[in-house]
């Protein structure tokens, strides 16, 4: 079954630490590009970070300096280190996938997974 499986969500205090795991399953020959987004209650989901098979990095202004995004190409997952976290943090992060592509050929332009809450509460 093809699908994003995020962990690594939860509560922590102001200042502290999470990080944020993404594993695609299925046989993927490539994954253009990965990433992270979030959406906090009342508010748009927006891009967090993005990482490309080669390696290239995008931040939101927000996060950068706190937030690190890497990639496992080899295990098809992706990593979000969030330090420093603020209470403005606090959402629902989704991972997505652009342009996957199976041994079979068949190619998913865009894949999301489910979410993952993480609550920044003292």
């Amino acid at each position: 079954q093809v699908q994003l499986v995020e962990s690594g969500g939860g509560l922590v205090q102001p200042g502290g630490s999470l990080r944020l795991s993404c594993a695609a399953s299925g046989s993927f020959n490539s994954i253009n590009a990965m990433g992270w987004h979030r959406q906090a209650p009342g508010k748009q989901r927006e891009l967090v970070a993005g990482i490309t098979d080669g390696g290239s990095a995008v931040y939101a202004d927000s996060v950068k300096g706190r937030f690190t995004i890497s990639r496992d190409n080899g295990k098809n997952t992706v990593y979000l280190q969030m330090n420093s976290l603020k209470p403005e943090d606090t959402a629902v992060y989704y991972c997505n996938a652009v342009r996957a592509t199976l041994t079979s050929g068949h190619t998913y332009n865009e894949l999301w997974g489910q979410g993952t809450l993480v609550t920044v509460s003292s």
